[in-house]
């Protein structure tokens, strides 16, 4: 592998021809993600790879491996899962909140076969049909110590004849006695730890992965009302972590700090994958991540004790982090990823007004592995949400279906190709592995990314909205069908339609809009309650549920969404503005296919007013009243 070609000059965005003349094979990118952990291995043996705190409160007692150590760990582990008939065709499936044990899993997995991470706050029966459809019959879960209600689902899983191996996780740096575990007929049930213990460091001794072999299935989010599964190859992963690891940005010295739960890709790729590129020290937060109230205490005190350089969260974790007072010194502190969902530009800014740092924003999705486009913290592009990312290419296509290609600057929708398109969805499986399709995603080798945007000659892309129905809480996907599902179960609802409202604090969150039967004596909350009982995943309860005559619809007699997002809008944005003086009136409307919010002010009330609707990611404009 020659250094000079693995790395390019890559800090700013005229870096980008000079990078793409050199091709990607050219290069020398690892074969697989198991050769990337080999070769870090074998540059920084003794170097600090993971720092892993036990949990936000004992920040200061972490456990630590270095490169060479993790490599014997997932040596060790992929040597049990090969030794439970794992492999290369074969899932293992993984769920638990983040540990040491888990990311050496995760890894190991991948190497012996593919990683199926599972959020565990999804209903039983979704996953359940996630393992049917992967195939996975070993499952990493979290025990009794690290996530009662975790362990409590996976042995349900296992009674119900779905597993054949459950390999049980301990919180980091656990000591003393095991629990004991149950005994569930005809599955092999024990501790991950103390059953790889025994297990080969020095090799693995199955069939080593290649660039072409999947490497991974995420579940992520659609709008059919089945759970999916975006399947990654070796070479996605690899070719997505090196564009983020060949930015001039970071160095050798770099300490990332990791708290994205390890079943979303941004955790594996940016946090896991990226730094053993060159071999940078990962600081890993406890289980809860950034859902933990007690890290946020603590966080600029980490970021100083760890000399953190780079992070990456959601927008929601860095509006929380702009209340917090500085109380130590994170000069170290210079890349702040943000993604996931849209950043509100009165997050950025109030930061930036906190920490005297820019944001560096990134947008992506599952089917293009993770990342493809950032900004740079010293290049102003107002409104993108970067450029894309080398050997990446964008082009913008009409939303009626022909695929035309649209100049540069005109809107329409987001179309990606390159290294790290995925190659399908897992649909089933059959003799020779799992079965893959793109489902009408993927034309032509280009992903339709569903995403409406508008490309600059410099590769800078300008989202304006969705072609697609997902709502994205807080970077978490959730299809409006599920929501849908629930209320039309009940008996009195006979019309239902679920999309994102605006909110401060999580971006979006789900709403639903119903009509009823004749006689129907339901109330709006009662709906909201039985919905709760009833989706599968809790962070797609919907915040509320309103009652109309009839729903919209377009003039082929489909559910007119974008005149619910309006009005959901329209709603939010009044309650937001209630008590604000000057405010004459809000309207939300559809232009194009975005929602645009217009307020009439008076002069008095325009600072105010900005100061509200700032907090939104949503495209808003102030007609001031003479």
């Amino acid at each position: 592998m020659t250094e000079d070609l693995l790395w390019p000059d890559y800090a700013t965005p005229d870096g980008l021809a000079a990078i793409e003349a050199v091709p990607l094979e050219a290069r020398g990118l690892p074969e697989s993600t198991y050769a990337l952990l080999s070769r870090a291995a074998t540059c920084w043996p003794d170097r600090t790879a993971l720092t892993v705190l036990p949990d936000a409160t004992r920040w200061r007692g972490p456990l630590r491996r270095t490169f060479a150590e993790l490599l014997a760990e997932v040596h060790r582990v992929a040597n049990l899962f090969h030794d439970l008939g794992v492999r290369r065709g074969d899932a293992v499936a993984l769920m638990s909140p983040n540990c040491a044990d888990l990311i050496t899993a995760t890894l190991a997995a991948q190497l012996a076969g593919i990683a199926a991470p599972m959020g565990s706050g999804l209903s039983r029966q979704h996953l359940a049909e996630l393992l049917r459809r992967s195939g996975a019959r070993v499952l990493v879960t979290a025990g009794p110590e690290l996530a009662p209600a975790t362990w409590d689902t996976a042995q349900a899983l296992a009674r119900d004849g779905l597993l054949d191996a459950i390999l049980v996780l301990r919180p980091t740096g656990a000591a003393g006695a095991r629990e004991p575990l149950p005994a569930i007929h005809g599955v092999r049930i024990g501790y991950l730890g103390e059953l790889a213990a025994a297990q080969d460091p020095a090799a693995f001794g199955g069939d080593l992965p290649r660039s072409a072999d999947l490497a991974a299935m995420f579940h992520t989010g659609g709008t059919t009302g089945a759970p999916k599964l975006a399947a990654h190859t070796h070479g996605n992963e690899v070719a997505d972590a090196w564009m983020l690891a060949a930015s001039s940005l970071f160095d050798q010295e770099s300490v990332v700090f990791a708290a994205l739960p390890l079943f979303h890709v941004n955790a594996l790729v940016v946090t896991l994958l990226t730094p053993l590129f060159k071999g940078q020290s990962a600081v890993w937060a406890g289980p809860l991540g950034y859902r933990d109230p007690a890290l946020y205490g603590s966080f600029w005190k980490i970021v100083e004790h760890y000399r953190i350089v780079a992070m990456s969260a959601v927008p929601t974790v860095y509006a929380a982090l702009a209340q917090i007072p500085v109380d130590a010194d994170i000069s170290s502190l210079q890349v702040p990823l943000v993604g996931a969902s849209p950043l509100p530009a009165a997050v950025r800014d109030s930061f930036h007004a906190r920490t005297g740092i820019t944001l560096t924003e990134g947008y992506g999705l599952t089917e293009a592995t993770c990342a493809s486009a950032r900004t740079f913290p010293d290049v102003s592009r107002p409104g993108s949400v970067g450029q894309r990312l080398p050997y990446q290419s964008v082009r913008v296509v009409a939303a009626d279906g022909t695929w035309d290609e649209l100049p540069a600057g005109e809107t329409g929708i987001l179309a990606i190709s390159g290294p790290t398109v995925f190659p399908g969805y897992v649909t089933d499986r059959d003799e020779n592995g799992p079965v893959l399709d793109g489902l009408g995603k993927l034309v032509d080798g280009w992903l339709d990314t569903g995403d409406l945007a508008r490309v600059d000659e410099d590769g800078f892309v300008y989202l304006s909205g969705r072609a697609k129905d997902l709502i994205i809480r807080g970077g978490h996907n959730i299809d409006p069908a599920t929501v849908e599902d629930a209320l039309l179960a009940h008996p009195q609802v006979t019309a239902a339609s679920a999309v994102g409202r605006p909110d401060v604090h999580a971006g979006e969150v789900p709403v639903a809009y119903v009509t009823l039967g004749s006689g129907a004596t339901v109330t709006e909350e009662e709906l909201c309650a039985w919905a709760r009982e009833r989706v599968p995943d809790r962070a797609a309860a919907p915040r509320t549920v309103t009652v109309l005559d009839e729903l919209p619809v377009t003039a082929v007699g489909k559910l007119y969404k974008l005149g619910l997002r309006a009005d959901a809008a329209h709603r939010e944005l009044r309650a937001a503005l209630e008590g604000a003086a000057g405010v004459h009136d809000i309207e939300a409307t559809i232009e194009g296919s975005s929602i645009v919010a217009t307020v009439k002010i008076s002069p008095s009330a325009e600072d105010a007013v900005k100061a509200i609707l700032g907090r939104y990611a949503v495209e808003w404009r102030l007609v001031v009243m003479s």
